[in-house]
């Protein structure tokens, strides 16, 4: 690996840094992105059943909201209960909106890695092939530099391209994920308000008349 790593020379090393910190970032969301962590099944199922039997209180809004970031959104909805339909959805799309924000956490910059990857592989490659012009001397060839310099231009080339690859990949998977945990969280906060307010006759545990 080491010998890899020195026949690319000097610019292959952004490139390793920035694959470091895709793997971590990949890592990262892999383990944070979890439905059950994010949208808990039978949360709605829950809140409901407790607003029917208890009510709402301040406990129970604080251990809501810190149980997941459906739990954010649905605590934001109840803490206006009482108010309007219009106020209680303001209050839901503002948590929501906070939400999605620590969601994308980290996308944006896994994003610019799968683009900027091949772009420090090709400074790689423009570096190889200034070395291998460098080789010709009105005497001749440097057989060495020359070998190198192409050693240079095509290594940084294929690990540009090796990271970008992957980054994009993961980068298109988790913001496709993101946006769907984001309409799941919409559909049952949409459920809550037509609940509290007396609208929605098709929930489970709601009295039919």
């Amino acid at each position: 690996m080491f010998a890899i790593i020195q026949a690319a020379g000097w610019p292959i090393w952004p490139l390793l840094f920035a694959s470091v910190i895709a793997v971590a970032l990949i890592i990262e969301r892999a383990i944070t992105l979890r439905e059950s962590k994010i949208v808990p099944p039978m949360l709605l199922e829950q809140v409901i059943t407790v607003y029917q039997r208890q009510g709402v209180s301040p406990e129970v809004l604080a251990k809501l909201a810190q149980d997941s970031p459906l739990g954010a959104v649905l605590s934001a909805g109840l803490r206006n209960y009482k108010s309007s339909r219009y106020v209680m959805k303001e209050a839901i799309e503002e948590a929501g909106r906070g939400v999605a924000h620590e969601l994308d956490r980290f996308l944006t910059t896994l994003g610019t890695i799968a683009t900027a990857a091949p772009l420090l592989g090709l400074f790689g490659t423009v570096v190889g092939m200034i070395e291998i012009f460098g080789s010709q001397s009105p005497t001749g060839t440097n057989p060495q530099q020359l070998a190198h310099g192409i050693s240079v231009a095509l290594y940084n080339t294929a690990f540009g391209i090796a990271i970008s690859i992957p980054s994009l990949i993961f980068y298109r998977h988790y913001r496709n994920k993101v946006d769907g945990f984001v309409v799941q969280m919409e559909d049952q906060a949409a459920k809550l308000i037509d609940i509290v307010h007396g609208e929605r006759m098709d929930f489970p545990g709601r009295p039919q008349p």
